[in-house]
């Protein structure tokens, strides 16, 4: 009994590793380009979660997130954006962005936390990337990104 159980276990967890690596193959990708302040330019690789359960699954079961990556929530209005970090093991930071690309907030999540992260403002776009890459990269709030993808 304890065999049977082990195997299907096993393969629940193959199964969802190999759901995870085809969803995330499944995204259209875009690069996205942020300007500073200072009119500086970098570029970011995200994957586009425009579809309602593309932005539910987002970047969770992830373990490895490269710098210079991202993924770019669409939302269809504004509205005051919400995220966690459940089932998500990569510390990320979050950028709330409004419908004309300007960055509203910068946050920083820890891995698997429950609690709620918000923007203070209506936002359309929110961007994750791995955690410490915009400060790394001298992006801040009232900075812009391109909304050509």
């Amino acid at each position: 009994m304890i065999m049977k159980n082990k195997k299907i276990i096993s393969l629940l967890i193959l199964q969802l590793s190999l759901f995870t690596w085809l969803f995330a193959k499944s995204l259209k990708k875009s690069d996205i380009t942020i300007t500073r302040a200072d009119s500086s330019t970098i570029t970011c690789n995200c994957e586009l979660a425009v579809k309602a359960e593309e932005r539910n699954f987002g970047f969770m079961k992830r373990k490895n997130i490269p710098d210079g990556t991202g993924m770019l929530f669409v939302f269809e209005n504004e509205q005051i954006l919400s995220f966690w970090m459940k089932d998500t093991p990569h510390p990320l930071s979050i950028a709330f962005i409004d419908s004309r690309g300007k960055i509203r907030n910068i946050y920083d999540m820890k891995p698997f936390s429950l609690a709620s992260i918000q923007s203070t403002v209506s936002c359309r776009y929110a961007l994750e990337v791995p955690q410490g890459w915009f400060a790394k990269n001298n992006i801040a709030p009232g900075d812009k990104i391109s909304l050509d993808f």
